[in-house]
């Protein structure tokens, strides 16, 4: 017997940052959009904890303990006094190291599949709080649609969304590390008081009306400078972007993916043609928001 879950990306729609705290973490205004781009976790019984990955990037994926799959099979299994005996298949889609919570969607993935493989029984409540020892990023891959997440970004508040709106994203040669981004905005920001962090109304007006236009005058990312500052090449894939019609660009998350609204799924395919002809990226993947969060197949 086995148990496959599907786990959507995410784009950030507003990131903004609040200066370091005592733990080292940032206070965040994250809205999140989950974005049809998928992974799949296929979880069955084996005699250890095994972790094995397949398709782009998977020579990228850590397939030890450090996995965030196999950490949430290892952090349910300790509630509920199971052996994590488990074999973690994950089929990766969304771009590894790419600003889109991959890994955070494969903590996710594992975990919803764990607890239907061994029937725990665990509430919505028990896994949005192994998601949140996960990571921070990780509650939202199981809840999916549009959210805010404050504090470190792992406090949800489900937001509405009054329609679809179509994106791509451009994928750049090579990761960039989360750390490395937030340590990169705090170099940016030194002797700077930060103002804390709120999300905009403005913002999450056109997400509940479905308006593109308006979103893309909203959107905004406080850790693009940073990443910028450590991958200047970005700059050329937001501009070719730009020049094809996006109604807005934005580096996702820490990056280094870069995203693109468009006003409709037409103009996302003449912008993804256009950005893959740029050279200033990778690959370059259409997907509509929002998605359904971890869902068993």
């Amino acid at each position: 017997m086995s148990v496959t879950v599907r786990v959507p990306a995410k784009v950030n729609v507003q990131l903004a940052v609040g200066g370091v705290r005592e733990d080292g973490y940032h206070d965040l205004a994250n809205v999140f959009l989950a974005v049809g781009l998928y992974d799949e976790v296929t979880v069955a019984p084996a005699e250890t904890l095994t972790v094995t990955c397949s398709g782009p990037g998977a020579d990228q994926v850590p397939l030890d303990r450090t996995n965030l799959a196999a950490r949430a099979a290892e952090l349910l299994a300790a509630r509920h006094g199971i052996d994590p005996a488990v074999h973690i298949h994950i089929a990766k889609d969304i771009p590894v190291a790419g600003g889109m919570a991959g890994g955070s969607a494969d903590g996710a993935g594992a975990l919803l599949a764990c607890d239907a493989l061994w029937s725990t029984g665990a509430s919505r409540d028990e896994l949005l709080d192994i998601c949140a020892e996960l990571g921070s990023d990780v509650p939202f891959s199981l809840v999916g649609g549009a959210a805010l997440g404050t504090g470190r970004g792992e406090r949800l508040t489900v937001l509405p969304v009054g329609g679809a709106f179509h994106w791509v994203f451009a994928v750049a040669d090579g990761g960039l590390s989360t750390p490395a981004v937030y340590r990169e905005f705090d170099r940016l920001n030194e002797g700077v008081d930060v103002p804390a962090p709120v999300a905009s109304p403005m913002l999450l007006d056109a997400l509940g009306t479905g308006d593109a236009a308006a979103l893309a005058g909203a959107l905004a990312n406080d850790l693009q400078p940073a990443a910028l500052s450590l991958r200047p090449s970005l700059a050329d894939t937001l501009t070719a972007g730009t020049e094809a019609g996006a109604l807005a660009a934005l580096v996702s998350g820490s990056g280094p993916t870069t995203a693109f609204l468009a006003k409709d799924s037409d103009a996302a395919a003449v912008i993804a043609e256009t950005l893959l002809a740029s050279g200033t990226c990778r690959s370059a993947r259409v997907a509509s928001a929002p998605a359904q969060g971890a869902t068993i197949l």
